[in-house]
């Protein structure tokens, strides 16, 4: 194997030295490669070793199980990476497939998530990736074909720092062949995945029976599409810039809600590009653009009919809700118990506990436990736990008419009144209230009914709260 820069090697280590900073070359960082075992990866791994050294450089694999041949791959790449005297890792990941999502898309994601926990395993400062210019040829070409917007024709990005470890790709723009000349300069061996023959696949189908044609009749193709790709990158840029504007003035006054009357007093168009940054920003995935456009519509109608309390539009596994002008994302989907007046609560049998010093009491029927903290001082929530034991605890929904007094010098209050003053919406008022006997002793998202438990300073002293099983994960 020759150390020789031929033209073709020249322009692969130029490509990788120019993708890492100045500042990373002459430091010790450690960079990671994502190495499948294909020519790309192949190519990448070994031409960072050439500028790096093998000592800032892991190699990471990840085993996904889908093809008979994956064990193979695995230790071919484990081979190669000793060969170089690289560090080297693999992952084995279950890919599972959510609604609607395709088997490329869940493997993509399992792969990215496992890349991410490995290079925090190694402190790599960045992620390499063999990505190359044909591949950013066929993303354009597939967004396209889908309808994308700017956001999906901006395809791959060089470099990306908004993941958990930045993602460069330094082959970016580079072909296919020139990488395939340096693989044989190199006497570099490769494994060929064999489900990219699959025309089945829309990519392969674009790889093989697509791009030849493209490729005899317009030679620059896969430039043009680059530039296309680069154009959509600085007109997403504009776009996101002038949604921070928006979200700045339509920011609510709950973190992470938007004002819904500030939302709503924008054009369609802009409204649009809000609602698709701000569920970025929410850490939401992407949603179409005719979800988006129905999600605004549904917004429109229930400001106009005053209804906003009865909107909810469900997206992966969060439901979009509004309540007094603020408009916000929570946990939950058309699965979960239905939206109940204010008042109302779904029947459920009452559950009993004889409490011994237990410190969490898992209730099934409303999805969650109440959990009974030791404390060393009173405060709020906080009751002595002598009286705990002085009764059995019993678990019931809300019958209507309630009340209860959270200070011993305070009013009583219904409880109806108490949700309303905390902002608490009314299809979250469907909780468990805990009773000693037939007296209401505390409520969720209120406290401790102080008439049953008065403050002490008596020790051993306990806090109760609620917590939906979503909080206990």
């Amino acid at each position: 194997m020759s150390d020789t820069e031929t033209p073709a090697s020249r322009l692969v280590l130029e490509a990788v030295r120019a993708s890492v900073s100045d500042a990373a070359l002459a430091s010790d960082a450690r960079f990671a490669v994502a190495l499948s075992g294909g020519l790309d990866s192949t190519v990448l791994l070994d031409a960072a070793v050439r500028c790096l050294g093998a000592a800032r450089v892991v190699a990471l694999h990840v085993h996904h199980g889908l093809s008979p041949n994956a064990d193979a791959w695995a230790a071919h790449c484990a081979a190669f990476a000793a060969s170089l005297a690289v560090q080297y890792a693999s992952r084995h990941v279950d890919v599972t497939r959510a609604g609607g999502e395709s088997l490329e898309a869940a493997a993509r994601d399992a792969r990215y998530r496992a890349l991410d926990e490995m290079c925090d395993e190694h402190g790599a400062a960045a992620l390499l990736i063999a990505h190359h210019a044909d591949d950013q040829a066929e993303t354009v070409l597939l967004q396209l074909l889908r309808g994308a917007g700017v956001a999906g024709l901006a395809a791959m990005a060089p470099q990306r720092i908004d993941s958990a470890t930045p993602r460069l790709r330094p082959l970016l723009r580079l072909l296919r062949a020139q990488l395939e000349q340096y693989a044989h300069e190199r006497d570099l061996t490769w494994i060929d995945d064999e489900s990219n023959a699959d025309t089945r696949y829309a990519r392969n189908a674009l790889r093989h029976d697509v791009l030849p044609v493209l490729a005899v009749h317009f030679p620059g193709f896969r430039d043009a599409l680059a530039r296309t790709a680069s154009h959509a990158a600085s007109a997403q840029r504009l776009l996101d810039e002038l949604a921070k504007l928006d979200l700045e003035t339509a920011c609510g006054d709950q973190a992470g809600a938007l004002a819904l009357d500030a939302l709503l007093a924008l054009d369609d168009e802009r409204a649009i590009n809000l609602l698709r940054y701000w569920m970025r920003t929410c850490g939401l995935p992407a949603a179409s653009s005719a979800r988006i456009a129905d999600m605004l519509r549904q917004l429109r109608h229930a400001a106009r009919a005053r209804d906003g309390h009865a909107l909810r539009v469900d997206h992966a596994g969060q439901c979009l809700r509004v309540y007094r002008n603020a408009l916000f994302w929570e946990h939950g989907d058309s699965a979960d118990a239905p939206d109940l007046d204010d008042g109302a609560a779904i029947a459920r049998a009452p559950s009993e506990l004889r409490w011994q010093g237990d410190e969490v009491w898992r209730l099934p029927q409303w999805r969650g436990s109440f959990v009974f903290e030791p404390v060393d001082a009173p405060g709020a929530d906080v009751i002595a736990e002598g009286l705990l034991r002085a009764a059995p605890l019993v678990a019931r929904s809300r019958g209507g008419g309630e009340r209860m007094r959270l200070a011993t010098d305070a009013p009583s209050r219904t409880l109806k009144n108490l949700f309303q003053e905390r902002g608490v919406p009314a299809w979250k008022r469907d909780v468990p209230l805990l009773f000693m006997r037939d007296a209401l002793l505390f409520v969720p998202l209120i406290g401790v009914n102080r008439d049953v438990a008065p403050d002490t300073a008596h020790a051993p002293l306990r806090r109760i709260v609620w917590r939906p099983d979503l909080l206990l994960a």
